[in-house]
């Protein structure tokens, strides 16, 4: 369940394009340009063409390929382009590819034969002849020299899914990558899902013909049993699949992480159902045997490796695979730990009451791992480095007279980064520089964005003397003798915080206008169970109670401002998408004395209507826990209701389903409570679909707004 927040980040400027790739030993990156692809060297920023326009056009075509994405064989001598890319649910992950040979620059499409842009996650051997990839939820093998295509899996249907992940693993674990090759070139590894059990939910679009059309999305709800999920291994000279002996039933656990150690072994990371069990297990894969040899558990959840960084591919081994790096809660922050291979001895690397946000890149040369964190502020970000023997202290690399958000790609070997910056007044900014002395050996462009002085990074402590971080926008000519209308908004979930010292993450980017000039005081505020670096504690004090604590902690707050001499506490409005939409129909409902306008998006009205992975991992099971959903559910409190609700749904959403507002408007005239509704037909949750569609909800945001919550000061 994901907060959208869509035109914040069209200020972020890079000197890189998105697709720029490293060099092996990070002296450079390779990027796309309208000429081609082209290879920069730092820190002289010396150009070298890779490949022009001229040798990115099929032969018979007119135009080059339109390059979504590249890879490099490990020789350097081929480049993998992908292209012609379609959605499959968020993202473009299937598409077509073709194959550049360096030296000759013949170009071949891979999977001629096959339907066009549905090959998935191509990838060369390591070895360099061959690539693999997924069509049709099945695995196939081609020969770059002679386009010999073999289909190694052949039980592909819509429901058993090999080399990639259904949708409930794709939302809510970040996984759609489902394959490895070995690194021997001999085998591939891939994910199984089973989701025959799986219910449908159906979708209904009745406007792209006359009679409707059903569309089903294989959806497990909350207390349905999950997909199950196996690792196959399988030979691509015989076609024939070995499956791993993982013990545990397969449905009632996750498999969240697996790649090869080495030729012959694998490393699997399982979770138990329930989401606070995890097991590290190596898996021989001549035996198919599976041995577990590091686990730990909690009392809320544990987070996977999507969580803490940001390629879910790869294992952090160090030491020539005699040790690896591993991030866990386990002493209550996000600790980066070293582990060795039989996982008898542990060292902790992040020592220390602050948690690490992500880590960036282990440069073992050097004897060091960078990460990001921000020990005294939640709201900011930096780059620290530490020793990977746990011997050193925490050392800052990002300049920390530089206040605010900072964001890193580094090199491979820690030699070169791009940095960007900024903070609630200052536009961003971007550079190459240099590490670990952060030096500047290249100004991007400037930003040409003025500088914002009206926004405010403050605090509030509630009755129960809980300090939440906050930011609030003053309206133009603010005069503290009159008083203002306030608009939160809100997320309140532990998907995301809100509260950011970071350059235009307070724009609201609905609004159709300018709310400080209209007369808005516009404020958002992280509660307890937002994924600020604040400690586990704080993070999981929500388990099983989402929309209870969050929601009290937001009116609790709310309380404290509603104090201020300067606020209308007669024109106080609440606003969120997704969580923030379940948030929203929840303050609205239980406090009806502090907010009396509420503006819902997408919202879970009925927890037990939403995804097994994502309500389990945070409320536990609901056979377990029931009272608590019905507790957390808006559409339990809908008797509250006093203020203005408009609700603002897609009849598409393929991940908050448009059956929750259905349910709250039952709800609602069940018990004559009067409210607004704008639905859009086949929208999805993003609800951006359609040509005047961002546009029109906007404009139904902002008028509902200034209707019921009147800007300007009085």
């Amino acid at each position: 369940m994901r907060i959208l927040l869509v035109a914040v980040f069209a200020c972020i400027l890079s000197v890189a394009n998105a697709q720029y790739k490293w060099t092996k030993d990070g002296s450079g990156y390779y990027e796309t340009e309208e000429s081609g692809i082209v290879k920069y060297i730092l820190p002289s920023m010396g150009k070298i063409d890779i490949a022009d326009a001229s040798q990115l056009t099929p032969k018979g075509s007119s135009a080059p390929l339109d390059v979504k994405d590249f890879e490099f064989s490990e020789d350097g001598k081929k480049v993998l382009i992908y292209t012609n890319s379609k959605k499959v649910w968020r993202y473009e992950t299937r598409g077509d590819y073709w194959v550049l040979d360096l030296n000759t620059y013949q170009l071949k499409k891979l999977g001629a034969k096959l339907p066009e842009s549905s090959l998935m996650f191509a990838k060369f051997s390591p070895d360099g002849n061959k690539v693999a990839y997924v069509s049709k939820h099945n695995i196939y093998v081609e020969d770059i020299k002679t386009n010999i295509v073999k289909q190694l899996t052949k039980d592909g249907t819509d429901r058993i899914i090999n080399g990639t992940f259904d949708w409930a693993y794709e939302e809510e674990f970040d996984l759609r990558d489902g394959f490895r090759w070995s690194p021997d070139s001999k085998s591939i590894a891939y994910w199984q899902i089973d989701a025959r059990k799986i219910r449908n939910f159906y979708l209904i679009n009745n406007t792209d013909s006359i009679y409707s059309k059903v569309i089903p999305v294989e959806y497990p709800k909350v207390g349905q049993d999950p997909s199950s999920a196996k690792i196959g291994v399988v030979n691509i000279t015989t076609g024939t699949t070995k499956w791993m002996k993982i013990p545990g039933d397969p449905v009632q656990h996750y498999l969240t992480a697996m790649e090869w150690v080495d030729a012959k072994e694998l490393v699997i990371q399982q979770l138990n159902r329930k989401q606070n069990e995890s097991k590290l297990m190596y898996v021989n894969t001549l035996t198919s045997a599976a041995n577990t040899f590091y686990s730990e558990s909690d009392k809320a959840w544990i987070d996977i490796k999507s969580r803490w960084y940001d390629d879910p591919k790869g294992w952090f081994w160090i030491n020539g695979g005699k040790d690896f790096l591993w991030v866990s809660e386990k002493d209550g922050w996000r600790h980066i730990y070293l582990i060795s291979k039989d996982g008898k001895k542990e060292t902790l690397v992040t020592k220390g009451n602050y948690d690490i946000l992500t880590l960036k890149t282990i440069d073992e040369k050097n004897g060091y791992v960078y990460f990001m964190a921000s020990p005294t502020n939640a709201t900011q970000q930096y780059l620290y480095r530490t020793k990977l023997d746990g011997t050193g202290d925490l050392e800052a690399v990002s300049p920390l007279t530089q206040k605010g958000t900072h964001s890193y790609q580094v090199s491979p070997t820690a030699k070169y980064a791009e940095h960007r910056f900024s903070n609630a007044s200052t536009a961003p900014s971007v550079e190459w520089v240099s590490l670990p002395d952060h030096q500047t050996v290249l100004k991007g462009q400037s930003s040409n964005r003025p500088a914002r002085n009206n926004v405010e990074m403050f605090q509030v402590t509630t009755e129960d003397g809980v300090t939440m971080d906050a930011w609030m926008i003053k309206p133009t000519n603010f005069d503290s003798t009159k008083k203002y209308p306030v608009v939160f908004y809100v997320y309140a979930e532990p998907a995301t915080q809100t509260v950011k010292d970071s350059y235009g993450s307070q724009n609201n980017f609905l609004y159709a206008g300018d709310m400080a000039k209209d007369g808005y005081i516009y404020i958002s505020i992280d509660n307890r169970g937002t994924p600020a670096p604040k400690g586990a504690a704080w993070r999981k004090s929500i388990y099983q109670k989402i929309g209870i604590l969050n929601v009290d902690d937001q009116a609790k707050a709310a309380k404290q401002i509603l104090k201020w001499n300067f606020v209308d506490t007669s024109r106080v409005a609440v606003w969120g998408w997704s969580g923030g939409g379940s948030t929203t129909l929840n303050l609205l409902f239980r406090y009806p004395e502090i907010y009396k306008t509420g503006i819902a998006i997408a919202p879970v009205a009925y927890r037990l209507s939403y995804d097994n992975i994502y309500e389990e991992r945070y409320m536990g099971l609901p056979q377990e826990n029931m009272q608590a959903y019905i507790d957390a559910s808006a559409i339990t409190h809908v008797k509250g209701l006093k203020g203005n609700l408009l609700v603002v749904h897609g009849t598409g959403d393929d991940n908050v389903h448009y059956q929750n507002t259905e349910l709250l408007i039952n709800a609602l005239v069940k018990n004559a409570k009067l409210f607004s509704l704008m639905a859009y037909p086949n929208r999805t949750h993003s609800i951006s679909e359609g040509a005047g569609t961002f546009q029109h909800l906007a404009l139904t945001y902002t008028n509902f707004l200034r209707q019921h919550c009147p800007p300007g000061g009085r």
